[in-house]
């Protein structure tokens, strides 16, 4: 009876903490819209909310996913703090719970057992449109707590990825204020905070969380497959480029552990170029990427059939 008690608070909790990460970015954007249309925004605040942007989505491809998932590369403790609290910052789950989501995204992807897969909803228009609204965000309302440390148990015994899961709250909290501080530190006054918060903080989170479950949802359905994986992943430029680099989903889960997601020097990732500036400084080594021994086994022999250039 206790546990019943404890599983019910507990899906209680993550029901409304998702409830507040999806919908209320989502209220303060309307607002901003809004606030926009009485001019009552500047080159400063879209500045801020740029700047804010790379840096949240950097720490969720360089920190949640390349490092701590999948361990595409080495750094020491400063670099992995610095990273993680950076993902932290984009608001999209716990460190823990977001690694052990997708490292079961890569055990079942695209079956049973996926959190997320779009094609798990039937066919037809309607299958389409379920799978899709599933993979993006209803996932998220409908998961169940769970108790993931088993699939993170190489992170529990790390201290500074411990440290960055259990401060979730506080690294999310940073991810707004600190948007404020720097506008009233750009434009002098106090009244500059409030704006900060606004652009660079909820309407930030706004299109970060768009943009990187678009990962889920878009890049399983549009998009080329040079590889021949075992589910329906894509390669979406559109996506790649807005989520700096993770829109080379193909390419990543037929090497999930290469910390390089755009295979070809056409196929562009911010996210990689970043890593290979860290390198240069000697603050990452070991990066993993593919050989070209292996891309040419890999690689599909009949072409899957082309998508819309737009989204290839």
């Amino acid at each position: 009876m206790k546990d019943a008690i404890v599983d019910s608070r507990a899906e209680q909790i993550e029901r409304w903490v998702t409830l507040a990460t999806v919908f209320v970015p989502l209220l303060a954007t309307g607002l901003a819209i809004g606030l926009a249309w009485q001019r009552w925004v500047d080159w400063r605040d879209l500045a801020v909310a740029g700047a804010m942007y790379v840096v949240s989505v950097i720490g969720v491809t360089l920190g949640y996913h390349r490092l701590f998932t999948h361990k595409g590369y080495k750094c020491g403790a400063a670099v992995r703090a610095v990273l993680g609290v950076a993902g932290s910052m984009a608001s999209q789950g716990p460190l823990f719970f977001w690694v052990a989501c997708h490292r079961r995204h890569h055990q079942h992807s695209d079956a049973m057992g996926d959190p997320h897969s779009p094609h798990t909803h039937g066919e037809g228009a309607r299958g389409i449109l379920l799978g899709w609204w599933h993979a993006h965000v209803g996932w998220m309302l409908t998961h169940k707590p769970e108790n993931y440390f088993r699939l993170v148990n190489d992170l529990v015994r790390d201290r500074v990825a411990m440290t960055v899961h259990r401060l979730y709250f506080v690294w999310g909290l940073a991810g707004l204020v600190l948007p404020g501080v720097i506008s009233i530190a750009i434009a002098g006054e106090v009244g500059a905070f409030w704006p900060g918060v606004l652009w660079g903080g909820f309407v930030r989170l706004f299109v970060v969380h768009h943009v990187t479950w678009s990962v889920n949802s878009v890049c399983h359905v549009l998009g080329s497959r040079p590889f021949a994986t075992e589910d329906d992943s894509r390669n979406n430029a559109l996506v790649a480029i807005l989520s700096l680099g993770e829109g080379w989903h193909n390419n990543h889960h037929a090497f999930p552990s290469s910390a390089r997601h755009g295979l070809h020097w056409w196929q562009i990732d911010p996210s990689y170029l970043a890593l290979l500036g860290l390198k240069a400084l000697r603050l990452v080594w070991d990066i993993r990427t593919p050989s070209s021994r292996e891309l040419i086994a890999s690689a599909q022999r009949e072409t899957a059939p082309a998508m819309p250039t737009a989204f290839q």
